[in-house]
C-alpha cells in the first residue's frame, strides 16, 4: 500500500497596487499644469512662453522620480496622494509665474520673481519625499522618538522669538547663505509624531469621564492637564510671535487627535471654547492681532490705514470680479494686492481668473488629499499609525481652512501659506515630507497580509491500493 499526500495552501490574495493608475494620473496632472502655463503666456503676450518646455520637462521629471520612488519603496501606497500633490504644485508654479510677469509686481521694490525659486523648492521637496520613503521603512519606528520629537518641535517653535518680526509676526528665522525659514511648517509634522505617541499610551485615561453635564461627558480634573498645557503653549505662540495661524493649527490638530483617540465629543467642545477664549483674550491687548480682527470685521473701513485691511478689501473685490467662470488666466488684477499676492493671497488669483468653478475645483483637490489621509488612518493596522495619519491629514486640512478662510473673509487673516500652491520654500518642502509619511503609512496599511501557514484541515491524504 502506498500513501500519496496532497497539500493545498491558501495564499493571500494580492490587492492591485494601482501604480499604473498613479502614473497615468501624474501624467494628467503635468499636462494640466503645462496647459495652464501656456494659457498664461498666450493671455499675457499672445504667444507660448519661451520656458514652457523646460517647465513641463522639469515638472514631469519631478513627478516621474516621485512615482518611481513610490513604485519601488511603497508599491501598495494610496494611488491618489502623489498625483493630487503634483497637480497642486504644478498649478501653483503656473500662478506664481503669472504674477511674476505682472508689471505692478515688478515695480515693487520688495518683490523678487519667485517661480524659478519655487521650482527649486519643489525639487528639494520631492527629494525629501524620496528620502522619507527610503529611510522610513516602517512608520512605527517614529514612535520610539515620541518625547525627542516634543523637544525638537518646541525648539523649532521657540526659535523665531529671537529673530526680528516680518510683517508683524515672528515666524521666520534667517540663516546666512540660505535665507528665511519658517520652522513652524516642519514643527507641525514633528509635533504630530509626539501627539500620536503620547495619545496612544494615554488614551484610556483621557477617555474616562467623571460626570455628565448637559449631555457631555466631563473629563476628570487630572486628565485636563495635557490639553491645558497645549492650550497654554498655543497662547504663548500667539502672544510672543503674534502668529494666529500656528496657534490655531497646533491646538486644533491636538484636539482632533484627542477626539479620535478618546471618542469623546466633550474634548471638541472644550477645545473650541478654549481656543475662542484664548484668541479673544490676546486680541484685546496685542496690536497686530487687533489689526487683523479689524480688517476681518470691516476691511474697507481701514483701507489706507491698516495694511491688512487694504489687502482684504482687494482680495474680496478679486473674488467678486471673478464670477462663475473667471476672467481667464493672466487676465485678472489680483496683482493689485501687492507683495502678498503670490503667498497669502494666491487664492485671490484663483478666484478671480478661474472663478467660482476653479476655486471649487482647487478646494476639492485639497479635500481629496485630506480624505485620502483619513482613509489611510482608517485602514492603518496599528493605533500609532492611525493617530499619526489623522494628525497629519488634520493639520493639512486645518492649514487649508485657516488660509482660505482668512483670504475669503471667513476668519481673521493668519499669514500662513497655502500648501503647494503659494510661494514659500519651507511650506513646499514640509508638505512634500508630509505626503511622504502618509504614503508610507498607506503602503503599510494596504500591503497584503502574509499567507497563513498550512493547517491540518487543508491536508488531504489519499490511500491508493495497488
Amino acid at each position: 500500500m502506498s500513501v500519496v499526500t496532497n497539500t493545498t495552501t491558501i495564499g493571500a490574495i494580492d490587492a492591485p497596487s494601482r501604480r499604473n493608475t498613479e502614473l497615468a494620473l501624474v501624467v494628467f496632472a503635468v499636462l494640466i499644469s503645462v496647459f495652464a502655463y501656456a494659457n498664461v503666456g498666450l493671455a499675457l503676450n499672445g504667444e507660448l512662453p519661451a520656458g514652457m518646455l523646460g517647465y513641463g520637462l522639469g515638472l514631469a521629471l519631478l513627478g516621474g522620480i516621485a512615482h518611481l520612488a513610490v513604485r519601488r519603496f511603497a508599491p501598495h501606497a494610496d494611488p491618489l496622494l502623489l498625483p493630487l500633490a503634483t497637480l497642486l504644485n504644478g498649478l501653483g508654479l503656473a500662478l506664481i509665474w503669472r504674477l511674476d510677469q505682472s508689471e505692478r509686481m515688478q515695480a515693487l521694490t520688495t518683490y523678487a520673481p519667485a517661480a524659478s525659486k519655487q521650482l527649486i523648492f519643489s525639487a528639494v521637496g520631492v527629494a525629501l519625499l524620496v528620502g522619507v520613503l527610503i529611510a522610513l521603512k516602517d512608520h512605527r519606528i517614529l514612535q520610539r522618538y515620541t518625547y525627542i520629537s516634543m523637544v525638537v518641535a518646541l525648539v523649532l517653535l521657540i526659535l523665531p522669538m529671537f529673530f526680528p518680526a516680518v510683517n508683524g509676526a515672528k515666524i521666520w528665522i534667517r540663516l546666512p547663505g540660505i535665507g528665511t525659514i519658517q520652522p513652524g511648517e516642519f514643527a507641525k509634522i514633528i509635533i504630530a509624531v509626539f501627539f500620536a505617541g503620547y495619545l496612544m499610551v494615554k488614551r484610556d485615561a483621557l477617555a474616562l469621564a467623571s460626570r455628565r453635564f448637559m449631555g457631555l461627558y466631563l473629563p476628570r480634573g487630572r486628565d485636563l492637564g495635557p490639553i491645558l498645557m497645549v492650550w497654554a503653549f498655543s497662547i504663548l505662540i500667539l502672544v510672543f510671535e503674534t502668529d494666529l495661524g500656528s496657534s490655531l493649527l497646533f491646538f486644533g490638530m491636538f484636539v482632533v487627535m484627542l477626539y479620535v483617540a478618546t471618542e469623546r465629543t466633550s474634548w471638541i467642545v472644550f477645545g473650541l471654547l478654549m481656543s475662542a477664549a484664548g484668541a479673544v483674550g490676546v486680541a484685546t491687548f496685542e496690536p497686530h492681532v487687533q489689526d487683523r480682527v479689524t480688517a476681518w470685521l470691516d476691511p474697507f473701513a481701514g483701507w489706507g490705514k491698516i495694511p491688512a485691511s487694504g489687502q482684504m478689501a482687494k482680495s474680496l473685490m478679486a473674488f467678486g470680479s471673478g464670477g462663475t467662470l473667471g476672467t481667464g488666466l493672466g487676465q485678472g488684477n489680483s496683482d493689485l494686492i501687492g507683495f502678498a499676492a503670490n503667498s497669502d493671497f494666491i487664492l485671490a488669483t484663483v478666484g478671480e481668473e478661474l472663478g467660482l468653478a476653479g476655486m471649487m475645483a482647487v478646494l476639492i483637490i485639497y479635500g481629496l488629499i485630506a480624505e485620502r489621509g483619513v482613509r489611510t488612518a482608517l485602514a492603518a493596522r496599528d493605533p500609532f499609525g492611525k493617530l499619526l495619519a489623522i494628525g497629519l491629514s488634520g493639520a493639512f486640512a486645518i492649514q487649508v481652512f485657516v488660509v482660505a478662510g482668512g483670504v475669503m473673509g471667513l476668519i481673521p487673516l493668519t499669514g500662513m501659506t497655502m500648501p503647494f500652491l503659494a510661494a514659500g520654500g519651507s511650506s513646499m518642502i514640509a508638505n512634500w515630507a508630509l505626503i511622504g509619511i502618509l504614503i508610507r503609512i498607506s503602503d503599510t496599511a494596504r500591503r497584503p497580509a502574509p499567507a497563513p501557514a498550512p493547517s491540518t484541515d487543508a491536508e488531504m491524504t489519499q490511500v491508493v491500493r495497488p
